[in-house]
């Protein structure tokens, strides 16, 4: 029979991963990684929104031209789409508009795997090593993370129907690999939208901040740790304890 200590520990674990999953997942998926704020955004493009939508969608669209059109249009930015806000009504026969709209892009496998240049935009200045495979990881690492508990998760289930404590070893030593690709993502990221902002300074009327997805992200990772320590506590001590107790009774 499992001891009340084990059984809580377990309980609390698979409440932290299954919390940690949640926010990972939603990290992914939501595109507020990073914010830029216009000071004055309907003023910025009120007499030319559909001109920088139509640069900002372009499937020549490089670095520079997205990255100027976020500066420009309280622009966001999340794994995998890049959004900007522009009035919803942008002829130019129309009156300047404070109704605006958020519209958003999606990066193509390609764009996830593009080569990053030294100075973004110009394509003979060579190819920034550095930037090109963060970017690669921030695009790699969850999906790495959530692969590696959902794996721990299906052997939870194992050792739940094997009626054995002991593979829950396992599952706390992938909940940790994942706790280590997030925190990776983490850093990436960070390293990334500082080195593109050293290419491409921001505007003094704009302000860059990180969004509440890359928040969830953060706090993803120490709950991953967390589950993890008490698997593998969980698992070990029961483990040592049973050994301890077959000894004592064959003694």
């Amino acid at each position: 029979m499992m001891d009340n200590r084990f059984a809580t520990a377990l309980v609390i674990a698979c409440v932290l991963s299954l919390i940690s999953t949640i926010y990972m997942a939603a990290s992914i998926g939501t595109d507020f990684w990073y914010e830029y704020h216009t000071l004055s955004p309907a003023e910025n493009v009120s007499d030319a929104g559909r001109i920088i939508w139509e640069e900002f969608v372009s499937e020549e669209a490089d670095e520079k031209t997205y990255t100027d059109a976020l500066f420009r249009c309280n622009g966001t930015v999340g794994l995998w789409r890049r959004c900007i806000t522009v009035p919803k009504n942008s002829h130019w026969y129309s009156p300047p508009e404070t109704d605006m709209t958020t519209n958003c892009i999606s990066f193509s496998l390609s764009d996830q795997f593009m080569e990053k240049y030294i100075e973004p935009g110009n394509h003979n200045s060579g190819t920034d090593l550095n930037r090109t495979y963060l970017w690669r990881l921030q695009f790699l690492l969850p999906f790495v993370s959530l692969g590696l508990m959902c794996f721990g998760a299906l052997i939870g289930l194992c050792a739940c129907a094997c009626r054995s404590l002991y593979p829950a070893i396992a599952t706390g030593v992938l909940h940790f690999l994942a706790g280590l690709c997030t925190l990776g993502l983490v850093g990436c990221y960070v390293a990334g939208i500082e080195l593109l902002h050293k290419k491409l300074p921001l505007p003094e009327d704009v302000r860059g901040e990180f969004g509440w997805s890359f928040c969830l992200a953060c706090v993803s990772a120490p709950l991953q740790f967390m589950a993890a320590a008490l698997f593998i506590w969980a698992a070990r001590t029961n483990r040592k304890e049973f050994t301890l107790l077959k000894a004592y009774r064959v003694a």
